[in-house]
């Protein structure tokens, strides 16, 4: 491949040096020696070899041409055995050069060709060939130039596409074509030197003086406002050397100052902009909205009576045991409503109920059956009027807390109890 480059190189050098500049010409035939390397699909299993080829073109037009071609390249598997394969492309390519007149002209082209793969394993059978890629011209002189083509070509095996790629330099021989057209010399017209007439003085120029850039100032009071249907604030503006203004969001054209009342709904940013011959000036002011304070709660007598008895502070709710029981008799069920009901009307209430006992039986005895008072209290609140658990908690504290001397029977009554403290919110 190399002594072909050569070859070429040498007889492009002896031409150029008896011609003169070239480039592609209308209505010229060309015939094209080319040499270079050819690399299969790696799918084909093929070495990369030389090819040989020769072309020959016409130019309908200097940037449109076709060229016929035939290729010639002989290969052998990558693997055993080592049997040449021929392959043989023949067709027609249709060239676009880019700048014609140009002694470098680089051109697309694209064609079909036909394709034989002569081997043992390829057979011998004819298929169908796209191509399409770069080239160039390089002319050394009116009947010679170098070029070199770069091409993919894609063709089907077995109902797949193999990509192939053609690299080659060659000669580009041209003869025929229209000859260039000779420009007539036009022979120069002496006229007669007449001296410029004197200048006139300028007269002087009057410049204007610069424009003055414009000002613009917005203002909001008050700042904030309460979201309520009579609030409103006020927006106030001026500008200096402008000849129209603006506000937004919302307003749209104003005068080049005044005043006007707004009532957003919510945070707005707003910007007033003025323009006049010097240019433009902005200036913002920015209202926030609060919500107004939700409405105090209505509270009844009865309501009122539950918080100043339950809220914050320990509480004693009339519920007496039976000594070693637990069972809440139904006497006391009215004033154990009353901690019910004060714990639906203010589900943020939070708090603990505590059971107790007298001194009969043993500490440790006393002990679980105060912690089972208080759960049998909790269990009937939940229960009776749906007070979610996790606002209740429940301890008992035995006979650590007595009212009442647990000397006397009556005493220890007072003694076997529950008791509430409850925080409200």
């Amino acid at each position: 491949m190399k002594k072909q480059l050569s070859g070429i190189v040498a007889a492009a050098l002896v031409v150029s040096a008896t011609a003169a500049f070239g480039a592609v010409k209308e209505g010229q035939f060309s015939i094209s020696p080319v040499v270079g390397g050819y690399t299969f699909d790696h799918r084909q299993d093929l070495e990369t070899s030389m090819v040989y080829g020769i072309r020959g073109g016409y130019n309908f037009t200097k940037r449109f041409g076709i060229e016929a071609l035939f290729d010639y390249a002989n290969s052998k598997p990558d693997n055993a055995p080592k049997k040449d394969v021929g392959m043989f492309r023949y067709g027609g390519e249709l060239l676009y050069h880019m700048w014609p007149d140009n002694n470098f002209v680089p051109y697309l082209a694209a064609g079909y060709s036909a394709m034989n793969i002569k081997g043992d394993v390829y057979g011998n059978k004819q298929r169908g060939a796209f191509d399409y890629g770069l080239g160039a011209k390089y002319f050394l002189n009116d009947s010679f130039a170098l070029r070199g083509d770069v091409r993919h070509i894609l063709y089907s095996i077995s109902d797949r596409f193999n990509n192939n790629f053609e690299y080659t330099l060659g000669a580009y021989i041209p003869f025929g074509g229209a000859a260039p057209a000779v420009q007539p010399v036009a022979m120069p017209v002496v006229a007669p030197v007449v001296p410029p007439p004197a200048p006139m003085p300028e007269p002087a120029k009057i410049v204007p003086p610069a424009p003055v850039a414009p000002t613009a100032n917005l203002s909001v009071s008050p700042v904030t406002i309460v979201k309520t249907n009579d609030a409103a604030a006020t927006l106030s503006w001026a500008s200096s050397n402008a000849d129209k203004c603006s506000i937004q969001p919302g307003i749209g054209s104003v005068e080049t100052q005044g005043s006007r009342s707004i009532s957003p709904s919510v945070d707005t940013a707003y910007t007033l902009t003025c323009s006049g011959p010097g240019g433009e000036a902005t200036s913002s002011a920015n209202l926030g909205v609060t919500l107004p304070p939700p409405p105090a709660p209505v509270v009844t007598p009865k309501q009122a009576a539950a918080i100043e008895r339950f809220c914050n502070k320990p509480a004693v709710v009339t519920v007496l045991f039976d000594t070693d029981k637990s069972e809440i008799k139904p006497k006391y069920l009215d004033d154990l409503n009353s901690l019910g009901e004060f714990l639906k009307d203010f589900p943020k209430a939070k708090g603990e109920i505590s059971g107790h006992t007298d001194n009969v039986g043993s500490a440790k005895y006393n002990l679980k059956l105060s912690q089972r008072r208080a759960e049998a209290v909790e269990k009937y609140i939940e229960k009776t009027f749906a007070v979610v658990s996790d606002r209740v908690t429940t301890k008992g504290f035995g006979e650590t807390k007595p009212v009442a001397s647990n000397k006397t029977k009556e005493g220890r009554q007072l003694n076997r109890r529950i008791e509430t403290n409850f925080t409200c919110e």
